[in-house]
């Protein structure tokens, strides 16, 4: 008796991670559209990790035209804007595209089959720059190949976990942008003095929690238990001395670079005035 033909999915991607820095460009390209534009697509630039999670790190808008069964990009531009983005940072390769909106739309798999022949198993990133349910809805898509036997049928959008996760350099920079009103922008001191605060009150919440759990009004957790212990084991045995030198050390370092920066605008300033008044004599 001849086997029967099964259908099979086939999809390569299960996560991914999302720098601020991607969803702070898509939203400006949106803001930057042109006049009579929908909304914006663009390619999406990263890694993948050893653990198969793709790390989105960068984006760049591409010019495209659609109509309702057309979608056409500028694949010139695309490319141009790739080469300039690898001169800076070879690393970062392409790893999907996103567009603006609420969720897939029609075009989007003509638009992911181009960027399939640019690299395998892209990312499709969906940013709701529209506030439909109230907040800026952040979704990530991979095709999913459905097949019967060896003849494909079709293909079509499967949803994955993104983690939008940032480092403390990224998190500083965040508050700073996410404010609708910003005076000026910290300095290097501030911004430490804004990590350390936050430091201070992450260990708050650890020492409370072991307190309710001594205590009894908290159930144990045997993993964030293990994960506290290894982050306290991770932390180097200083003396005060030591931490108080280390820390005075970086300190005058960041003092210095500070002055040195302000006598570089100063010899610029005074150099130019210099030019100009030569110019004028």
């Amino acid at each position: 008796m001849a086997s029967m033909d099964q259908t099979v999915l086939q999809f390569a991607a299960t996560s991914a991670r999302v720098h601020p820095l991607v969803i702070f460009n898509i939203c400006d390209f949106y803001v930057r559209r042109p006049d009579g534009a929908d909304r914006v697509i663009g390619t999406l630039l990263g890694s993948v990790l050893p653990d198969g999670t793709v790390d989105i790190r960068n984006s760049y808008a591409v010019p495209h035209s659609e109509s309702q069964d057309q979608v056409a990009l500028d694949i010139d531009y695309h490319h141009n804007m790739l080469s300039s983005h690898q001169k800076v940072n070879p690393k970062e390769v392409i790893v999907g595209w996103f567009s603006t909106g609420f969720g897939v739309t029609g075009g989007s798999a003509l638009i992911h089959e181009f960027y399939s022949r640019e690299t395998s198993n892209p990312i499709h990133l969906t940013v709701d720059t529209g506030f439909q349910n109230g907040e800026a809805s952040i979704k990530g898509f991979v095709s999913v190949h459905l097949s019967l036997g060896d003849q494909q049928l079709a293909a079509q959008f499967q949803e994955i976990p993104l983690d939008l996760r940032m480092v403390e350099a990224e998190r500083v920079g965040f508050d700073v942008l996410k404010s609708t009103a910003v005076e000026k922008l910290p300095n290097d001191l501030e911004g430490m003095e804004a990590s350390m605060e936050r430091l201070l009150a992450l260990i708050d919440d650890v020492y409370k929690y072991v307190d309710d759990v001594v205590e009894g009004r908290l159930p144990q957790d045997n993993r964030t238990g293990r994960f506290i212990a290894d982050t306290v084991a991770a932390i180097p045995k200083l003396s005060p001395q030591a931490f108080d030198k280390l820390v005075n050390d970086g300190l005058q370092d960041q003092l210095l670079l500070l002055y040195l920066a302000s006598l570089t605008r100063t010899q610029l300033s005074f150099a130019e005035k210099l030019n100009t008044a030569a110019q004028i004599l």
